[in-house]
């Protein structure tokens, strides 16, 4: 419990930031694949272009973000910046018509998220020790997922009292929730501009040299590896297709999110601390094993009660993987090159999110005269491609390179 209170102030600033974010996005996001798909009659295959190319814009900005933060070694109002323009995009949601429409707001709040995130979580590595990192990512995630429960509570509550028992979404009951979301939005942005406290100096002749190199070749690898992972890790939103598919109504969906959410909470930090104690890879590749064997489980339900279950062990890979990556991404570079790797890192998530997508569509509805092979199919390869991550990271320990001198 010591080790708790002794986190600095900035965890907990970004951690209420994350947590109020996520009020916000996660009641109206999780319900824009519902909304493209039963308001707007779009096939899976366009829902997979839209979350591709909204996440592949975003990752350019990553690297961009990230590398311009360890220039001018400043995170605080970057991520200020990105939080602030996804809180003005995400409202305009009240008013689309088309896909188009929603294309471009999804486009512009992860444009937000793409100058945010590096920045963000350099701002967290700096503020803390590395013996306390993973604690301190797992804190965070901890306080996002919160958010996106009490988001999802949210949306629950309005789903019950407008349509608790229709199977498919409205229009008017996701326009209240776009509605709903502005306030927490905006003081996440506030939160973050008042609360946080800049970490990073002006870099000293030897650091600005350590600043210019490439990254290390141990990063380079976990880089590989990730994108190999996340080519099978498809957007979400696939899950709540296939929950609906299976039959459960919009608020059993909502339950469903909740249900994974508050697992993803739970064990988000004391996950986090493990790491600290048991080294970060061999948590990710539980997290990873974890995680096939879950979509091999997504691909063989048959019924709405199945998927729910199945997603609720899905937050156990999430809370396992999620906050001790970014904490081992810190690990294997100079405190100088943190901002830089982040945007890298998340950048390579979020390219490939883009054909993982729009695979997955693919797979399920097929293209053109082809007819796909089914829901079941995106899963059984992202379980497959999961399965090569963990054999190469089994294979290869990525190691911490030496910290340079940092004298002048």
């Amino acid at each position: 419990m010591n080790q708790w209170r002794q986190l600095p102030r900035n965890v907990w600033v970004t951690t209420l930031t994350s947590f109020l974010t996520d009020v916000s996005s996660e009641m109206i996001l999780n319900l824009v694949p519902l909304f493209l798909s039963n308001v707007l009659g779009v096939s899976t295959a366009v829902i997979g272009l839209i979350e591709g190319v909204a996440e592949t814009t975003s990752s350019i900005l990553k690297a961009v973000s990230g590398w311009w933060s360890d220039k001018i070694q400043g995170r605080k109002w970057l991520a200020v910046a990105g939080y602030g323009l996804s809180a003005i995009a995400k409202p305009f949601l009240y008013i689309v018509t088309g896909w188009g429409g929603v294309l471009a707001v999804r486009f512009t709040d992860r444009v937000g998220k793409g100058i945010r995130t590096a920045p963000r979580d350099a701002l967290i590595a700096g503020s803390i020790d590395e013996q306390h990192r993973g604690l301190a990512f797992g804190l965070h995630r901890a306080g996002d997922t919160a958010g996106a429960l009490v988001g999802l509570s949210i949306a629950l509550g309005v789903v019950l009292a407008s349509q608790s028992d229709a199977l498919d979404l409205s229009r008017d009951t996701f326009r209240t929730l776009v509605l709903i979301g502005i306030i927490p939005g905006l003081l996440a942005v506030l939160v973050l501009a008042i609360g946080a406290r800049e970490v990073a100096s002006k870099p000293k002749s030897g650091q600005a040299t350590v600043q210019k190199m490439p990254l290390s070749r141990d990063f380079k690898f976990f880089l590989v590896v990730v994108a190999i992972f996340t080519l099978g890790n498809s957007s979400d939103g696939f899950l709540v297709l296939l929950a609906q598919r299976r039959g459960l109504h919009v608020a059993e969906i909502l339950g469903m999110l909740m249900t994974f959410n508050l697992v993803y909470t739970l064990f988000s930090g004391p996950l986090g601390a493990l790491s600290d104690k048991v080294g970060r890879r061999k948590l990710i590749l539980g997290g990873w094993s974890i995680y096939s064997l879950i979509y091999l489980l997504f691909a063989l339900t048959a019924t709405g009660w199945q998927v729910w279950l199945v997603y609720a062990f899905y937050g156990l890979y999430y809370a396992s993987v999620e906050g001790t990556a970014k904490a081992l991404v810190a690990d294997l570079v100079p405190k100088i090159q943190h901002g830089t790797a982040y945007g890298v890192y998340n950048a390579t998530i979020g390219l490939m999110a883009f054909p993982a997508s729009l695979l997955a569509g693919v797979l399920w509805q097929g293209v053109g005269g082809w007819d796909g092979f089914g829901p079941r199919a995106p899963f059984i390869a992202g379980a497959a491609l999961a399965m090569i991550a963990v054999g190469l990271l089994a294979w290869h320990n990525p190691v911490k390179p030496a910290e340079p001198n940092q004298s002048a």
